[in-house]
């Protein structure tokens, strides 16, 4: 008997071992396998004429590439009507010079899933081009999607599904969205959630109204995007991981967003938003050698509040041009953003948590404001603040509140009014001489609710 026990310890315990030494392993970025079929759509009987609905068609050519062991799907020159299409996993759709996918405006055309609206996960309708649990797959140019204008807009009570993105990948691993461009109204062009090892390139982004977001990372992992070209209604990029205690019970987080060689131009809100949909946590996002040529708000906005949770942390910029902006280039506002969620995370663990916030080799022209980061929770200061290397025109500079381990140094600007910085309960180098700005109101706590939140 004893030797029993002895044996099931030792069994138990080398199983844990493996299993510990597993997860400390990172498996290695599988290469996407080449293609080795191309099915024609044409010959799967679409016309691509504008008129006849070329759903089925297109659908059958994606099908059979992957069943038959992937490959590519070819899309010639042609305007294709057609509801929702799904990527399968090893196929990549490949759209040739004037091929144009317009979405079908019925709403029939979408199919009605699980889906994420406003960091909540809510029966909608999925994307025109979507996919579910697929691997090795995307979509490459020169063509274009265009969403139809029909379709955009908010969820009401009245009609609360949500209404359909232009393309929509759920679960999945290994895309490639390449060389074309988006055409949408109203809602987002590219919504990635729960997704890793994506890669953005050279994408022309355009869409127009509220709403409109160019490209929404919602609780992604190793995203890439590079050398796009966006401008559009709502945020260029949103950078988000669901909102209150579903999202931190889940707790899949955005992390490992590199985003470089960029053009953007925001017509309602912000250039890049990070929150406020924060309660997945949000880490390792680096913006390098990218131009904001307009926002109506802030080139960049962090944003968050109290009932979100989690954090925000590591989010570095370098290299960046600055113009056109109605607020500024930067803004922290983690007290007030965003509409607070129906089951918050309570007390002072909802209170996100700010950490290493770096921003360098800016060029600011005409800038209203440099930085207003007087968002900060006194309970929960932000850890580390550095802004360096900046040079141009602005009207105001910096005011910071509730920091701690800050950094300013080397700011050449010119056409300030009043204080270069202005501070509130601040600690760190390049801070002599700052004037001081008044305390941020801070909202009321959230509230322990009686009784405990319960994924269902």
């Amino acid at each position: 008997m004893a030797s029993q026990v002895a044996r099931r310890s030792f069994l138990q315990t080398a199983g844990a071992s493996l299993l510990a030494s597993r997860s400390y392993a990172r498996p290695a970025q599988e290469a996407s396998p080449k293609p080795t079929l191309t099915i024609n759509v044409r010959d799967c009987g679409a016309l691509g004429d504008g008129t006849a609905k070329d759903t089925a068609a297109i659908q059958q050519a994606i099908d059979r590439v992957h069943v038959l062991g992937g490959g590519e799907v070819l899309v010639p020159a042609g305007n294709y009507l057609t509801g929702a299409l799904a990527l399968r996993s090893n196929t990549i759709l490949r759209l040739e010079k004037d091929a144009i996918l317009r979405g079908s405006p019925n709403f029939a055309d979408y199919p009605v899933t699980q889906v994420r609206w406003e960091g909540k996960w809510i029966p909608g309708h999925i994307g025109l081009i979507y996919a579910l649990d697929a691997e090795h797959t995307g979509v490459v140019g020169p063509g274009q999607i265009a969403g139809n204008a029909a379709l955009g807009g908010r969820p009401t009570p009245q009609n609360p599904l949500r209404h359909p993105a232009l393309i929509e990948p759920i679960n999945c691993r290994e895309l490639r969205f390449e060389d074309f461009s988006t055409d949408y109204h109203l809602m987002w062009c590219l919504h990635l959630t729960y997704c890793e090892n994506v890669t953005m390139r050279n994408l022309t982004i355009r869409s127009t109204g509220g709403n409109g977001d160019g490209i929404d990372i919602d609780s992604c992992k190793h995203v890439r995007i590079d050398g796009c070209e966006i401008s559009t209604g709502d945020d260029c990029i949103a950078i988000k991981s669901g909102r209150g205690a579903e999202a931190y019970a889940l707790l899949r987080t955005t992390e490992d967003v590199h985003i470089t060689n960029c053009t953007f131009a925001d017509a309602i809100f912000a250039c890049i938003g990070i929150g406020s949909e924060t309660s997945g946590g949000i880490r390792n996002v680096r913006i390098e050698h990218c131009k904001f040529t307009h926002a109506q708000t802030f080139a960049i906005y962090i944003k968050s509040r109290p009932g979100r949770g989690a954090f925000i942390e590591d989010i570095v910029a370098d290299d960046l041009d600055i113009a056109g902006t109605r607020g500024g280039f930067l803004r922290i506002n983690a007290l007030s953003s965003g509409i607070q969620d129906q089951d918050p995370v309570p007390g002072g663990e909802g209170i996100p948590t700010l950490r290493n916030f770096r921003f360098s080799n800016i060029r600011v022209t005409d800038c209203p404001v440099l930085a207003d980061g007087t968002g900060v929770h006194p309970n929960k200061p932000l850890d580390g603040f550095s802004m360096t290397g900046v040079t141009g025109t602005c009207a105001k500079g910096i005011a910071l509140a509730n920091v701690r381990n800050a950094e300013i140094r080397d700011i050449a600007v010119t056409g300030v009014s009043g204080p270069l910085v202005g501070i509130y309960n601040v600690t760190g180098q390049g801070l002599e001489g700052a004037a001081a700005v008044a305390a941020p109101k801070v909202p009321d706590p959230v509230p322990i609710p009686a009784k405990a939140f319960v994924l269902r």
